[in-house]
Protein backbone atom coordinates (compact mmCIF):
# COMPACT_ATOMS: atom_id res chain seq x y z
CA UNK A 1 0.00 0.00 0.00
CA UNK A 2 1.31 3.45 -0.90
CA UNK A 3 1.01 6.09 1.83
CA UNK A 4 2.52 9.51 1.46
CA UNK A 5 2.26 13.17 2.40
CA UNK A 6 2.96 14.96 -0.85
CA UNK A 7 3.47 18.33 0.79
CA UNK A 8 7.02 17.28 1.70
CA UNK A 9 7.97 16.59 -1.92
CA UNK A 10 11.39 17.64 -3.15
CA UNK A 11 12.42 17.10 -6.76
CA UNK A 12 16.14 17.52 -7.49
CA UNK A 13 15.65 18.66 -11.05
CA UNK A 14 13.57 21.60 -9.85
CA UNK A 15 15.46 22.16 -6.66
CA UNK A 16 17.85 24.92 -7.70
CA UNK A 17 17.55 28.08 -5.69
CA UNK A 18 17.63 31.66 -6.81
CA UNK A 19 18.65 33.41 -3.62
CA UNK A 20 17.83 36.81 -5.02
CA UNK A 21 14.23 35.70 -5.43
CA UNK A 22 13.66 33.91 -2.16
CA UNK A 23 10.90 35.14 0.10
CA UNK A 24 12.18 34.99 3.65
CA UNK A 25 9.45 34.58 6.23
CA UNK A 26 11.20 36.87 8.69
CA UNK A 27 11.30 39.71 6.20
CA UNK A 28 8.48 39.51 3.78
CA UNK A 29 4.84 38.65 3.66
CA UNK A 30 3.29 38.26 0.21
CA UNK A 31 0.18 40.14 -0.70
CA UNK A 32 -2.57 38.29 -2.56
CA UNK A 33 -3.53 39.35 -6.04
CA UNK A 34 -6.91 40.98 -6.39
CA UNK A 35 -7.87 38.53 -9.12
CA UNK A 36 -9.58 36.08 -6.81
CA UNK A 37 -12.96 34.49 -6.55
CA UNK A 38 -14.84 36.02 -3.61
CA UNK A 39 -16.44 32.66 -2.95
CA UNK A 40 -13.15 30.84 -2.86
CA UNK A 41 -10.44 31.12 -0.23
CA UNK A 42 -7.78 30.14 -2.75
CA UNK A 43 -5.48 32.97 -3.74
CA UNK A 44 -2.46 33.32 -5.95
CA UNK A 45 0.49 35.60 -5.43
CA UNK A 46 1.53 37.64 -8.40
CA UNK A 47 3.67 40.59 -7.51
CA UNK A 48 3.54 42.21 -4.18
CA UNK A 49 5.55 41.91 -1.02
CA UNK A 50 5.72 44.17 1.99
CA UNK A 51 7.22 44.26 5.42
CA UNK A 52 5.47 42.12 7.97
CA UNK A 53 3.01 44.05 10.07
CA UNK A 54 3.34 47.32 8.16
CA UNK A 55 2.94 49.21 4.94
CA UNK A 56 5.14 48.58 1.92
CA UNK A 57 7.97 51.06 1.35
CA UNK A 58 8.25 53.07 -1.86
CA UNK A 59 11.50 54.82 -2.71
CA UNK A 60 11.09 57.90 -4.92
CA UNK A 61 14.51 58.78 -6.30
CA UNK A 62 13.54 61.80 -8.43
CA UNK A 63 11.04 64.60 -7.94
CA UNK A 64 7.42 63.61 -8.34
CA UNK A 65 4.29 65.76 -8.34
CA UNK A 66 2.58 66.32 -5.01
CA UNK A 67 -0.64 64.66 -6.15
CA UNK A 68 1.26 61.46 -6.92
CA UNK A 69 3.10 61.52 -3.60
CA UNK A 70 -0.16 61.96 -1.73
CA UNK A 71 -1.61 58.91 -3.47
CA UNK A 72 1.44 56.87 -2.52
CA UNK A 73 1.33 58.00 1.12
CA UNK A 74 -2.22 56.75 1.51
CA UNK A 75 -1.00 53.21 0.86
CA UNK A 76 2.72 53.04 1.60
CA UNK A 77 5.64 54.51 3.48
CA UNK A 78 7.27 56.92 1.05
CA UNK A 79 10.99 57.68 1.09
CA UNK A 80 11.86 60.65 -1.14
CA UNK A 81 15.64 60.47 -1.55
CA UNK A 82 16.88 62.43 -4.54
CA UNK A 83 20.27 62.49 -6.28
CA UNK A 84 21.36 59.12 -4.91
CA UNK A 85 24.67 57.72 -6.11
CA UNK A 86 24.53 54.18 -7.58
CA UNK A 87 26.09 52.87 -4.38
CA UNK A 88 23.54 54.67 -2.19
CA UNK A 89 20.68 53.34 -4.32
CA UNK A 90 21.96 49.77 -4.00
CA UNK A 91 22.21 50.18 -0.24
CA UNK A 92 18.68 51.58 0.15
CA UNK A 93 16.92 49.23 -2.24
CA UNK A 94 17.00 46.18 0.03
CA UNK A 95 14.56 48.01 2.31
CA UNK A 96 12.10 48.92 -0.46
CA UNK A 97 9.20 47.17 -2.15
CA UNK A 98 8.89 49.67 -4.99
CA UNK A 99 11.08 52.26 -6.71
CA UNK A 100 9.88 55.26 -8.72
CA UNK A 101 12.31 56.99 -11.08
CA UNK A 102 12.32 59.43 -13.94
CA UNK A 103 15.01 59.38 -16.64
CA UNK A 104 17.95 60.32 -14.43
CA UNK A 105 18.19 57.19 -12.26
CA UNK A 106 19.82 54.09 -13.74
CA UNK A 107 18.13 50.95 -12.45
CA UNK A 108 20.84 48.42 -13.23
CA UNK A 109 21.23 44.70 -12.64
CA UNK A 110 23.18 45.56 -9.49
CA UNK A 111 20.12 47.33 -8.12
CA UNK A 112 17.93 44.24 -8.57
CA UNK A 113 20.59 41.96 -7.12
CA UNK A 114 21.02 44.29 -4.13
CA UNK A 115 17.28 44.20 -3.43
CA UNK A 116 17.51 40.62 -2.22
CA UNK A 117 14.21 39.80 -3.91
CA UNK A 118 12.22 42.45 -2.05
CA UNK A 119 11.88 44.93 -4.91
CA UNK A 120 8.67 44.00 -6.72
CA UNK A 121 7.82 47.10 -8.76
CA UNK A 122 9.83 49.75 -10.60
CA UNK A 123 7.77 52.69 -11.79
CA UNK A 124 9.11 54.94 -14.54
CA UNK A 125 7.43 58.35 -14.36
CA UNK A 126 7.34 58.84 -18.11
CA UNK A 127 7.41 56.75 -21.27
CA UNK A 128 10.98 55.65 -21.98
CA UNK A 129 12.41 52.77 -19.96
CA UNK A 130 15.93 52.61 -21.43
CA UNK A 131 17.33 53.52 -17.98
CA UNK A 132 15.90 50.29 -16.51
CA UNK A 133 17.54 46.90 -17.10
CA UNK A 134 14.42 45.05 -18.20
CA UNK A 135 16.16 41.68 -18.55
CA UNK A 136 17.39 41.85 -14.94
CA UNK A 137 13.96 43.01 -13.74
CA UNK A 138 12.27 40.07 -15.43
CA UNK A 139 14.78 37.56 -14.09
CA UNK A 140 14.16 38.85 -10.57
CA UNK A 141 10.37 38.81 -10.96
CA UNK A 142 10.12 42.59 -10.70
CA UNK A 143 7.36 44.32 -12.60
CA UNK A 144 8.30 47.47 -14.51
CA UNK A 145 5.51 49.95 -15.18
CA UNK A 146 5.57 53.32 -16.89
CA UNK A 147 3.26 56.28 -17.40
CA UNK A 148 2.81 56.36 -21.16
CA UNK A 149 -0.29 58.49 -21.56
CA UNK A 150 -0.15 61.47 -19.21
CA UNK A 151 2.66 63.29 -21.02
CA UNK A 152 1.70 62.29 -24.57
CA UNK A 153 0.10 65.61 -25.48
CA UNK A 154 2.82 67.63 -23.75
CA UNK A 155 5.58 65.82 -25.67
CA UNK A 156 3.70 66.20 -28.95
CA UNK A 157 3.12 69.90 -28.34
CA UNK A 158 6.79 70.39 -27.57
CA UNK A 159 7.73 68.60 -30.76
CA UNK A 160 5.48 70.92 -32.76
CA UNK A 161 6.84 73.93 -30.85
CA UNK A 162 10.40 72.97 -31.79
CA UNK A 163 9.34 72.31 -35.38
CA UNK A 164 7.77 75.74 -35.80
CA UNK A 165 10.50 77.55 -33.85
CA UNK A 166 13.15 75.93 -36.02
CA UNK A 167 11.38 76.71 -39.27
CA UNK A 168 11.09 80.38 -38.30
CA UNK A 169 14.41 80.76 -36.41
CA UNK A 170 12.55 81.89 -33.29
CA UNK A 171 15.28 81.07 -30.76
CA UNK A 172 18.10 82.62 -32.80
CA UNK A 173 16.09 85.75 -33.61
CA UNK A 174 15.13 86.14 -29.95
CA UNK A 175 18.77 85.96 -28.86
CA UNK A 176 19.74 88.45 -31.57
CA UNK A 177 17.12 91.01 -30.52
CA UNK A 178 18.13 90.69 -26.88
CA UNK A 179 21.71 91.32 -27.94
CA UNK A 180 20.62 94.68 -29.40
CA UNK A 181 20.51 93.58 -33.04
CA UNK A 182 17.77 93.79 -35.65
CA UNK A 183 18.61 91.22 -38.34
CA UNK A 184 15.40 90.59 -40.26
CA UNK A 185 17.11 89.37 -43.41
CA UNK A 186 19.33 86.89 -41.54
CA UNK A 187 16.44 85.02 -39.96
CA UNK A 188 14.17 84.43 -42.92
CA UNK A 189 12.47 81.09 -42.34
CA UNK A 190 10.66 78.42 -44.33
CA UNK A 191 6.97 77.67 -44.55
CA UNK A 192 5.48 74.42 -43.27
CA UNK A 193 2.48 74.29 -45.62
CA UNK A 194 2.95 71.65 -48.29
CA UNK A 195 6.17 70.34 -46.80
CA UNK A 196 6.64 66.62 -46.08
CA UNK A 197 7.09 65.61 -42.46
CA UNK A 198 8.39 62.10 -41.73
CA UNK A 199 7.31 60.92 -38.30
CA UNK A 200 9.76 58.22 -37.28
CA UNK A 201 7.93 56.14 -34.68
CA UNK A 202 4.14 56.21 -34.92
CA UNK A 203 3.19 55.48 -31.32
CA UNK A 204 1.20 57.70 -28.97
CA UNK A 205 3.41 60.79 -29.26
CA UNK A 206 4.23 60.30 -32.93
CA UNK A 207 0.59 60.01 -33.93
CA UNK A 208 -0.30 63.14 -31.95
CA UNK A 209 2.49 65.06 -33.68
CA UNK A 210 1.13 63.83 -37.01
CA UNK A 211 -2.37 65.09 -36.19
CA UNK A 212 -1.06 68.55 -35.35
CA UNK A 213 1.22 68.69 -38.35
CA UNK A 214 -1.72 67.85 -40.62
CA UNK A 215 -3.49 70.83 -39.09
CA UNK A 216 -0.54 73.00 -40.15
CA UNK A 217 -1.01 71.93 -43.74
CA UNK A 218 1.91 69.50 -43.90
CA UNK A 219 2.01 66.24 -45.84
CA UNK A 220 2.74 63.58 -43.23
CA UNK A 221 4.33 60.19 -43.77
CA UNK A 222 5.39 57.81 -41.02
CA UNK A 223 7.68 54.87 -40.46
CA UNK A 224 7.00 52.33 -37.74
CA UNK A 225 7.30 48.57 -38.31
CA UNK A 226 4.53 47.93 -35.78
CA UNK A 227 2.05 50.65 -36.72
CA UNK A 228 -1.31 49.39 -38.04
CA UNK A 229 -2.07 50.81 -41.47
CA UNK A 230 -5.71 51.49 -40.62
CA UNK A 231 -4.74 53.74 -37.70
CA UNK A 232 -2.41 55.73 -39.95
CA UNK A 233 -5.04 56.04 -42.68
CA UNK A 234 -7.59 57.25 -40.12
CA UNK A 235 -5.61 60.45 -39.61
CA UNK A 236 -4.44 60.81 -43.20
CA UNK A 237 -0.90 59.50 -42.79
CA UNK A 238 0.94 57.28 -45.24
CA UNK A 239 3.21 54.55 -43.90
CA UNK A 240 6.60 54.27 -45.59
CA UNK A 241 9.79 52.27 -45.30
CA UNK A 242 12.65 53.75 -43.28
CA UNK A 243 14.74 54.64 -46.33
CA UNK A 244 11.75 56.04 -48.21
CA UNK A 245 10.73 58.22 -45.27
CA UNK A 246 14.14 59.80 -44.67
CA UNK A 247 14.80 60.26 -48.41
CA UNK A 248 11.59 62.18 -49.16
CA UNK A 249 11.15 64.24 -45.99
CA UNK A 250 11.66 67.98 -45.66
CA UNK A 251 11.31 67.62 -41.89
CA UNK A 252 11.99 64.55 -39.76
CA UNK A 253 10.50 64.19 -36.27
CA UNK A 254 11.86 61.37 -34.11
CA UNK A 255 9.56 59.48 -31.72
CA UNK A 256 11.16 56.06 -31.33
CA UNK A 257 12.40 54.35 -28.16
CA UNK A 258 16.09 53.85 -27.55
CA UNK A 259 16.88 50.18 -28.15
CA UNK A 260 19.78 48.21 -29.59
CA UNK A 261 18.09 48.49 -32.98
CA UNK A 262 17.51 52.26 -32.83
CA UNK A 263 20.76 53.34 -31.16
CA UNK A 264 22.44 55.88 -33.49
CA UNK A 265 19.94 55.02 -36.21
CA UNK A 266 20.61 58.47 -37.65
CA UNK A 267 24.28 58.28 -38.60
CA UNK A 268 26.62 59.16 -41.45
CA UNK A 269 25.07 56.51 -43.69
CA UNK A 270 21.49 57.56 -43.10
CA UNK A 271 22.25 61.28 -43.29
CA UNK A 272 23.75 60.65 -46.74
CA UNK A 273 20.37 59.30 -47.91
CA UNK A 274 18.44 62.40 -46.83
CA UNK A 275 17.28 65.29 -48.97
CA UNK A 276 19.77 68.17 -48.72
CA UNK A 277 18.43 70.83 -46.39
CA UNK A 278 16.36 68.48 -44.25
CA UNK A 279 15.41 69.69 -40.79
CA UNK A 280 15.34 67.34 -37.79
CA UNK A 281 13.40 67.42 -34.50
CA UNK A 282 14.16 65.03 -31.65
CA UNK A 283 11.98 64.85 -28.56
CA UNK A 284 12.47 61.07 -28.17
CA UNK A 285 15.87 59.87 -26.94
CA UNK A 286 19.26 61.44 -27.53
CA UNK A 287 20.93 58.12 -28.29
CA UNK A 288 18.96 57.57 -31.49
CA UNK A 289 21.17 60.19 -33.17
CA UNK A 290 24.91 59.85 -33.64
CA UNK A 291 25.70 63.36 -32.45
CA UNK A 292 29.12 63.55 -34.10
CA UNK A 293 27.58 62.46 -37.40
CA UNK A 294 24.88 65.13 -36.95
CA UNK A 295 27.59 67.75 -36.52
CA UNK A 296 29.17 66.67 -39.80
CA UNK A 297 25.81 66.71 -41.57
CA UNK A 298 25.09 70.22 -40.28
CA UNK A 299 28.47 71.50 -41.38
CA UNK A 300 28.05 69.88 -44.82
CA UNK A 301 24.61 71.43 -45.29
CA UNK A 302 22.86 68.07 -45.55
CA UNK A 303 20.93 68.99 -42.41
CA UNK A 304 19.84 72.61 -42.53
CA UNK A 305 18.73 72.79 -38.88
CA UNK A 306 18.11 70.60 -35.85
CA UNK A 307 15.87 71.12 -32.84
CA UNK A 308 16.90 68.88 -29.96
CA UNK A 309 15.24 68.31 -26.62
CA UNK A 310 17.22 65.18 -25.72
CA UNK A 311 20.89 64.26 -25.81
CA UNK A 312 23.12 61.22 -25.47
CA UNK A 313 24.51 62.66 -22.25
CA UNK A 314 22.19 64.72 -20.08
CA UNK A 315 22.98 67.37 -19.22
CA UNK A 316 25.42 67.71 -22.12
CA UNK A 317 28.92 69.09 -21.46
CA UNK A 318 29.17 72.87 -21.21
CA UNK A 319 31.57 72.91 -24.13
CA UNK A 320 29.37 70.79 -26.40
CA UNK A 321 29.92 71.90 -29.98
CA UNK A 322 26.53 70.55 -30.95
CA UNK A 323 24.73 72.73 -28.39
CA UNK A 324 26.70 75.79 -29.47
CA UNK A 325 26.11 75.20 -33.18
CA UNK A 326 24.27 78.13 -34.73
CA UNK A 327 21.91 75.82 -36.62
CA UNK A 328 20.81 73.95 -33.51
CA UNK A 329 17.94 74.86 -31.18
CA UNK A 330 18.26 73.12 -27.84
CA UNK A 331 15.97 72.66 -24.83
CA UNK A 332 16.74 70.78 -21.60
CA UNK A 333 14.50 67.70 -21.99
CA UNK A 334 11.25 69.63 -21.64
CA UNK A 335 9.01 67.23 -23.56
CA UNK A 336 6.87 66.40 -20.54
CA UNK A 337 7.41 69.65 -18.71
CA UNK A 338 3.99 71.20 -18.47
CA UNK A 339 2.12 71.70 -15.22
CA UNK A 340 -0.65 69.45 -16.45
CA UNK A 341 1.67 66.69 -17.69
CA UNK A 342 3.78 66.64 -14.53
CA UNK A 343 0.68 66.28 -12.40
CA UNK A 344 -0.76 63.65 -14.72
CA UNK A 345 2.44 61.59 -14.84
CA UNK A 346 2.75 61.65 -11.06
CA UNK A 347 -0.81 60.42 -10.62
CA UNK A 348 -0.52 57.81 -13.38
CA UNK A 349 2.69 56.25 -12.07
CA UNK A 350 1.52 56.37 -8.44
CA UNK A 351 -1.69 54.56 -9.37
CA UNK A 352 0.25 51.95 -11.36
CA UNK A 353 2.72 51.28 -8.53
CA UNK A 354 0.05 51.12 -5.82
CA UNK A 355 -2.04 48.83 -8.00
CA UNK A 356 0.92 46.53 -8.56
CA UNK A 357 1.72 46.43 -4.84
CA UNK A 358 -1.90 45.46 -4.23
CA UNK A 359 -1.42 42.59 -6.63
CA UNK A 360 -3.28 44.06 -9.60
CA UNK A 361 -1.90 43.44 -13.06
CA UNK A 362 -0.95 46.86 -14.38
CA UNK A 363 -2.12 47.84 -17.84
CA UNK A 364 1.12 49.81 -18.27
CA UNK A 365 3.48 46.92 -17.45
CA UNK A 366 6.36 46.82 -19.92
CA UNK A 367 7.94 43.47 -19.04
CA UNK A 368 4.79 41.38 -18.63
CA UNK A 369 2.17 40.30 -21.15
CA UNK A 370 -0.33 43.03 -21.83
CA UNK A 371 -3.58 41.31 -20.92
CA UNK A 372 -6.68 43.51 -21.26
CA UNK A 373 -8.59 44.16 -18.05
CA UNK A 374 -11.78 42.59 -19.41
CA UNK A 375 -9.88 39.37 -20.20
CA UNK A 376 -8.42 39.26 -16.69
CA UNK A 377 -11.85 39.73 -15.16
CA UNK A 378 -13.33 36.93 -17.22
CA UNK A 379 -10.46 34.55 -16.46
CA UNK A 380 -10.40 35.14 -12.68
CA UNK A 381 -11.68 31.72 -11.56
CA UNK A 382 -9.71 29.93 -14.28
CA UNK A 383 -6.53 31.63 -13.10
CA UNK A 384 -7.05 30.12 -9.65
CA UNK A 385 -7.85 26.76 -11.23
CA UNK A 386 -4.68 26.84 -13.33
CA UNK A 387 -2.40 27.35 -10.34
CA UNK A 388 -4.20 24.71 -8.26
CA UNK A 389 -3.85 22.14 -11.02
CA UNK A 390 -0.13 22.89 -11.30
CA UNK A 391 0.31 22.51 -7.53
CA UNK A 392 -1.67 19.28 -7.48
CA UNK A 393 0.17 17.74 -10.44
CA UNK A 394 3.67 18.43 -9.11
CA UNK A 395 2.82 17.04 -5.67
CA UNK A 396 1.74 13.77 -7.26
CA UNK A 397 5.26 13.13 -8.56
CA UNK A 398 7.35 10.53 -6.79
CA UNK A 399 10.53 11.92 -5.25
CA UNK A 400 13.54 11.74 -7.53
CA UNK A 401 11.58 12.17 -10.75
CA UNK A 402 12.59 15.22 -12.77
CA UNK A 403 9.93 17.36 -14.38
CA UNK A 404 10.91 18.29 -17.90
CA UNK A 405 7.80 18.11 -20.08
CA UNK A 406 4.36 19.44 -19.23
CA UNK A 407 1.40 19.55 -21.59
CA UNK A 408 -1.51 21.87 -20.92
CA UNK A 409 -4.79 21.38 -22.76
CA UNK A 410 -7.52 24.02 -22.88
CA UNK A 411 -10.99 22.97 -24.01
CA UNK A 412 -13.14 25.82 -25.25
CA UNK A 413 -15.87 26.66 -27.73
CA UNK A 414 -14.01 29.85 -28.59
CA UNK A 415 -11.70 30.29 -31.54
CA UNK A 416 -7.98 30.31 -30.61
CA UNK A 417 -7.70 34.03 -31.32
CA UNK A 418 -10.45 34.71 -28.77
CA UNK A 419 -8.76 32.88 -25.90
CA UNK A 420 -5.68 34.48 -24.30
CA UNK A 421 -3.94 31.79 -22.24
CA UNK A 422 -0.77 33.65 -21.21
CA UNK A 423 -1.95 34.30 -17.67
CA UNK A 424 -3.12 30.71 -17.33
CA UNK A 425 0.23 29.34 -18.50
CA UNK A 426 2.05 31.59 -16.04
CA UNK A 427 -0.11 30.40 -13.16
CA UNK A 428 0.36 26.74 -14.07
CA UNK A 429 4.11 27.39 -14.09
CA UNK A 430 3.75 29.03 -10.69
CA UNK A 431 1.87 26.03 -9.35
CA UNK A 432 4.45 23.59 -10.71
CA UNK A 433 7.53 25.36 -9.36
CA UNK A 434 6.65 27.14 -6.11
CA UNK A 435 5.70 24.07 -4.02
CA UNK A 436 9.16 22.57 -4.56
CA UNK A 437 11.27 25.70 -4.66
CA UNK A 438 11.91 28.99 -2.89
CA UNK A 439 11.47 30.85 -6.17
CA UNK A 440 8.68 33.42 -6.30
CA UNK A 441 6.94 32.99 -9.67
CA UNK A 442 4.67 35.56 -11.25
CA UNK A 443 3.39 36.70 -14.62
CA UNK A 444 6.60 38.65 -15.15
CA UNK A 445 9.14 35.86 -14.72
CA UNK A 446 7.13 32.67 -15.29
CA UNK A 447 8.45 31.86 -18.76
CA UNK A 448 12.00 32.80 -17.80
CA UNK A 449 11.89 30.67 -14.66
CA UNK A 450 10.52 27.66 -16.54
CA UNK A 451 13.18 27.96 -19.24
CA UNK A 452 15.95 28.38 -16.66
CA UNK A 453 14.91 25.12 -15.01
CA UNK A 454 14.60 23.19 -18.25
CA UNK A 455 10.83 22.94 -17.92
CA UNK A 456 9.13 22.73 -21.31
CA UNK A 457 5.46 23.62 -21.27
CA UNK A 458 3.44 23.00 -24.41
CA UNK A 459 -0.14 24.12 -24.94
CA UNK A 460 -2.92 22.47 -26.91
CA UNK A 461 -6.44 23.64 -27.56
CA UNK A 462 -9.52 21.53 -28.10
CA UNK A 463 -12.24 23.35 -30.00
CA UNK A 464 -15.65 22.34 -28.68
CA UNK A 465 -19.08 22.75 -30.21
CA UNK A 466 -21.49 24.93 -28.33
CA UNK A 467 -21.80 28.44 -26.96
CA UNK A 468 -18.57 30.40 -26.42
CA UNK A 469 -20.15 32.27 -23.50
CA UNK A 470 -17.70 30.72 -21.03
CA UNK A 471 -14.04 31.11 -22.00
CA UNK A 472 -13.11 27.53 -20.99
CA UNK A 473 -14.80 24.20 -20.44
CA UNK A 474 -11.82 22.57 -18.72
CA UNK A 475 -8.04 22.73 -18.25
CA UNK A 476 -5.94 19.58 -18.25
CA UNK A 477 -2.33 19.29 -17.05
CA UNK A 478 -0.17 16.30 -17.98
CA UNK A 479 3.38 15.58 -16.81
CA UNK A 480 5.25 13.04 -18.90
CA UNK A 481 8.14 10.68 -18.08
CA UNK A 482 7.71 10.75 -14.30
CA UNK A 483 6.66 8.31 -11.63
CA UNK A 484 3.63 9.00 -9.49
CA UNK A 485 3.27 8.32 -5.79
CA UNK A 486 -0.44 7.89 -6.47
CA UNK A 487 -0.66 5.32 -9.24
CA UNK A 488 -4.27 6.15 -10.01
CA UNK A 489 -3.13 9.58 -11.27
CA UNK A 490 -1.41 7.91 -14.23
CA UNK A 491 -3.49 8.10 -17.39
CA UNK A 492 -3.94 5.38 -19.98
CA UNK A 493 -1.07 6.92 -21.96
CA UNK A 494 1.34 6.91 -19.01
CA UNK A 495 1.38 10.55 -17.86
CA UNK A 496 0.27 12.10 -14.61
CA UNK A 497 -3.00 13.73 -15.55
CA UNK A 498 -5.25 16.11 -13.66
CA UNK A 499 -8.18 18.02 -15.05
CA UNK A 500 -10.33 20.78 -13.65
CA UNK A 501 -13.34 22.95 -14.36
CA UNK A 502 -14.94 26.04 -12.88
CA UNK A 503 -18.37 25.49 -11.35
CA UNK A 504 -20.38 28.43 -10.04
CA UNK A 505 -17.19 30.48 -10.01
CA UNK A 506 -15.24 27.94 -7.92
CA UNK A 507 -12.40 25.76 -9.30
CA UNK A 508 -13.04 22.00 -9.13
CA UNK A 509 -10.86 18.97 -9.73
CA UNK A 510 -12.86 16.76 -12.11
CA UNK A 511 -10.41 14.07 -13.21
CA UNK A 512 -7.40 12.29 -11.73
CA UNK A 513 -5.75 9.89 -14.16
CA UNK A 514 -8.70 8.07 -15.71
CA UNK A 515 -11.01 8.55 -12.71
CA UNK A 516 -13.82 11.10 -12.75
CA UNK A 517 -14.09 13.05 -9.48
CA UNK A 518 -15.73 16.27 -8.33
CA UNK A 519 -13.60 18.09 -5.78
CA UNK A 520 -13.62 21.76 -4.83
CA UNK A 521 -9.97 22.84 -4.92
CA UNK A 522 -9.86 24.48 -1.51
CA UNK A 523 -7.63 23.89 1.51
CA UNK A 524 -6.08 20.40 1.66
CA UNK A 525 -7.17 17.24 -0.10
CA UNK A 526 -6.90 13.54 0.64
CA UNK A 527 -7.19 11.19 -2.33
CA UNK A 528 -7.79 7.49 -1.71
CA UNK A 529 -8.05 4.60 -4.14
CA UNK A 530 -10.27 1.96 -2.66
CA UNK A 531 -12.36 -1.06 -3.40
CA UNK A 532 -15.88 0.24 -4.00
CA UNK A 533 -17.89 -1.13 -1.08
CA UNK A 534 -20.41 0.19 1.49
CA UNK A 535 -19.24 2.05 4.59
CA UNK A 536 -15.97 3.47 3.24
CA UNK A 537 -17.04 7.11 3.48
CA UNK A 538 -18.19 6.60 7.08
CA UNK A 539 -15.00 4.80 8.17
CA UNK A 540 -12.66 7.47 6.81
CA UNK A 541 -14.88 10.29 8.04
CA UNK A 542 -14.95 8.79 11.53
CA UNK A 543 -11.13 8.61 11.69
CA UNK A 544 -10.84 12.27 10.73
CA UNK A 545 -13.64 13.34 13.05
CA UNK A 546 -12.03 11.68 16.06
CA UNK A 547 -8.94 13.82 15.36
CA UNK A 548 -11.11 16.99 15.15
CA UNK A 549 -10.28 17.33 11.45
CA UNK A 550 -13.21 19.01 9.78
CA UNK A 551 -14.28 17.53 6.44
CA UNK A 552 -15.40 20.26 4.06
CA UNK A 553 -16.49 17.96 1.22
CA UNK A 554 -16.27 14.38 0.03
CA UNK A 555 -16.66 12.90 -3.43
CA UNK A 556 -16.36 9.39 -4.87
CA UNK A 557 -15.70 8.50 -8.48
CA UNK A 558 -15.68 4.89 -9.61
CA UNK A 559 -15.11 2.77 -12.68
CA UNK A 560 -18.14 0.56 -11.99
CA UNK A 561 -20.07 -0.69 -8.93
CA UNK A 562 -17.94 -2.99 -6.81
CA UNK A 563 -14.76 -2.08 -8.71
CA UNK A 564 -12.09 0.46 -7.88
CA UNK A 565 -13.08 3.97 -6.83
CA UNK A 566 -11.35 7.24 -6.00
CA UNK A 567 -12.51 9.01 -2.85
CA UNK A 568 -11.60 12.69 -2.62
CA UNK A 569 -11.88 14.35 0.78
CA UNK A 570 -11.40 18.04 1.49
CA UNK A 571 -10.21 18.94 4.98
CA UNK A 572 -9.78 22.25 6.78
CA UNK A 573 -6.93 21.04 9.01
CA UNK A 574 -3.93 18.87 8.28
CA UNK A 575 -4.49 15.34 9.65
CA UNK A 576 -1.86 13.96 11.99
CA UNK A 577 0.49 11.23 10.87
CA UNK A 578 -1.40 8.85 13.14
CA UNK A 579 -4.69 9.68 11.39
CA UNK A 580 -3.14 9.16 7.98
CA UNK A 581 -1.71 5.83 9.10
CA UNK A 582 -5.11 4.71 10.36
CA UNK A 583 -6.67 5.61 7.00
CA UNK A 584 -3.95 3.67 5.22
CA UNK A 585 -4.59 0.65 7.42
CA UNK A 586 -8.21 0.36 6.27
CA UNK A 587 -8.11 -2.92 4.30
CA UNK A 588 -10.15 -1.70 1.34
CA UNK A 589 -7.90 1.35 0.75
CA UNK A 590 -5.23 0.43 -1.77
CA UNK A 591 -3.33 3.74 -1.83
CA UNK A 592 -3.79 7.30 -0.73
CA UNK A 593 -2.04 10.65 -0.90
CA UNK A 594 -2.49 13.85 1.11
CA UNK A 595 -1.43 17.24 -0.19
CA UNK A 596 -1.88 20.93 0.44
CA UNK A 597 -3.12 23.40 -2.09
Amino acid sequence: MATTAASNLRIPSLGNRLSSLSLSSNKLSPFSISLRNPRCNSRFIVLAAASLGGKPTVLVSEKLGEAGLNLLKEFANVDCSYSLTPEELCTKISLCDALIVRSGTKVTREVFESSGGRLKVVGRAGVGIDNVDLAAATEHGCLVVNAPTANTVAAAEHGIALLVAMARNVAQADASVKAGKWQRNKYVGVSLVGKTLAVMGFGKVGSEVARRAKGLGMHVIAHDPYAPADRARAIGVELASFDEAIATADFISLHMPLTAATSKILNDETFAKMKKGVRIVNVARGGVIDEEALMRALDAGIVAQASLDVFTEEPPPNDSKLIQHEKVTATPHLGASTVEAQEGVAIEIAEAVVGALRGELAATAVNAPMVPAEVLTELKPFVVLAEKLGRLAVQLIAGGSGVKTVKVTYASARAPDDLDTRVLRAMITKGLIEPISSVFVNLVNADFTAKQRGLRITEERILLDGSPESPLEFIQVQIANVESKFESAISDTGEIRVEGRVKDGIPHLTKVGSFEVDVSLEGSILLCRQVDQPGMIGRVGTILGEENVNVSFMSVGRIAPGKQAIMAIGVDEEPSKESLKMIGDVPAIEEFVFFKL
